[in-house]
């Protein structure tokens, strides 16, 4: 092994990690803000809600990344509408492409992710925040997603990591994040072996980091201290005297 050339492509590589974590991040922040209210709607026992967001989880869930990714940057450019339309400004763009195919792969994990913690909440909270005059939407709001979150957040961490792993196939619509970086460096320096281990490195770092965090960030929630209330006095006035 050329330890040489192996430290050299670590550092060459590392160029393309803020595209990778732009593509997950950004992906993750579209796929939490999509899988959110589909995972209330999953979780409902109206079928009319639950079940287009069954049949769309499925499909995305039982299908590879890298079809629908092909299918995206490939196939809707072959739509006509499309291309008159004012989204081919974005879908002509791999970055565009790739971010909707990942937004959409993670928002169905998550979505079900999600759609257990919720049906795993007790019907006892629900009842007790009903019972103190909470709204439907202020029940899901403040009791019924922070327990789930914090029930699935390992379940959630390891969509994250999952989905760190996945932008590598941003490399097949041409973008140059770290895997596309390597494979345009083993086409100049015919060195496979060296190149592809300094971009598991990376990958391995990443993953480390991200797993460093959800396991910190699982330990601050589970040891969160009570809400401290002050005891209510007795107001001496306002007791009557035994007669």
């Amino acid at each position: 092994m050329d330890f040489a050339l192996l430290l050299t492509s670590t550092i060459a590589l590392a160029g393309g990690i803020p595209l990778t974590l732009l593509l997950t991040f950004a992906s993750l922040l579209a796929g939490f803000v999509l899988a959110v209210p589909l995972a209330f709607m999953r979780a409902s026992p109206r079928r009319r809600f639950s079940l287009p967001v069954l049949a769309y989880t499925y499909v995305f869930r039982g299908t590879p990344l890298l079809v629908q990714l092909f299918i995206i940057y490939y196939g809707l450019g072959q739509i006509s509408a499309i291309r008159a339309s004012v989204f081919w400004l974005l879908l002509r763009d791999p970055f565009w492409c790739g971010l909707f195919a990942f937004s959409l792969n993670s928002a169905a994990y998550t979505t079900e992710i999600f759609r257990g913690g919720i049906q795993a909440v007790s019907t006892g909270a629900i009842e007790a925040a009903k019972a103190v005059g909470m709204s439907p939407l202020q029940i899901k709001r403040r009791i019924v997603f922070p327990i789930a979150f914090r029930s699935v957040l390992p379940s959630y961490a390891n969509e994250v990591i999952s989905l760190v792993k996945a932008t590598s196939l941003a490399s097949t619509v041409t973008l140059l994040e770290i895997t596309g970086l390597s494979r345009k460096l083993v086409s100049e320096t015919f060195a496979p072996y060296e190149i592809f281990i300094a971009a598991g490195v990376l990958y391995l770092a990443l993953t480390f980091l991200l797993t460093g965090f959800f396991n910190a960030l699982e330990a601050r929630l589970n040891d969160a201290p009570p809400v401290k209330t002050r005891p209510r006095l007795l107001n001496l006035q306002q007791v009557p005297d035994e007669q």
